[in-house]
């Protein structure tokens, strides 16, 4: 499935990967952070782990990353996917992708 936030070269093929979005970001009793980027329509997402101490040491959480579309799943029901594009357009309205968030 396309995605209106793919970006495309010349000939039509995907250059640059899929821009996304932080969706969500939830903390477990384990010390670890679930980050989730979605993109805009909200119909697919990328999770990533990272423990509490490598938040504090490592790069930064950004509004934005650009993903190869290889590495996003699809959102499997309606009200997630209604969520992720509604987050999407928030963080993006109000953020550039690089900004720490």
């Amino acid at each position: 499935m396309t995605d209106a936030s793919e970006t495309r070269g010349d000939d039509g093929s995907e250059s640059d990967g899929v821009q996304c979005w932080l969706v969500e970001r939830t903390f477990d009793d384990r010390n670890l952070v679930t980050i989730v980027y979605a993109t805009p329509a909200g119909n697919r997402y990328h999770q990533r782990e990272r423990s509490a101490q490598a938040l504090r040491t490592g790069s930064a959480v950004t509004a934005g990353v650009t993903l190869d579309p290889e590495s996003l799943e699809p959102v499997g029901d309606g009200e997630t996917r209604e969520w992720y594009a509604a987050e999407a357009k928030r963080v993006a309205a109000t953020h550039e992708p690089g900004d720490p968030i």
